[in-house]
């Protein structure tokens, strides 16, 4: 696998990961069985997709690539579907998150 295909298996599985944390929000402590289910199936994805991306990038930049990724994600969806507004703080630590992504992939090296 190419690392196109690995960085767009990996948006697949920041997808995944991000709906996983909305359905996790909705599943109200797991005592909802749809949201659930949902959420069971969504991290399970995820967690297959991030698999296979880890085959061609290294672990740590995947998963460091993931994780910010996947803040930043949830966070918009916490805007749009929660009304979560971050405040100053918050936006400047997201800021800084979207910058550590990038150095770690445009800039870091890994053998």
């Amino acid at each position: 696998m190419g690392n196109l295909t690995a960085y767009i298996i990996l948006v697949v599985a920041v997808a995944l990961g991000t709906a996983a944390n909305g359905f996790a929000k909705g599943a109200q402590g797991f005592t909802l069985l749809i949201p659930s289910f949902l959420t069971a199936i969504t991290i399970v994805g995820c967690m297959y997709a991030l698999s296979l991306v880890m085959k061609t990038i290294p672990v740590g930049i995947t998963y460091a690539s993931f994780a910010g990724l996947c803040i930043i994600a949830t966070t918009i969806v916490g805007i749009y579907k929660f009304n979560q507004m971050p405040n100053l703080y918050a936006i400047i630590g997201l800021a800084l998150i979207i910058a550590g992504v990038l150095i770690v992939n445009l800039l870091g090296k890994t053998n």
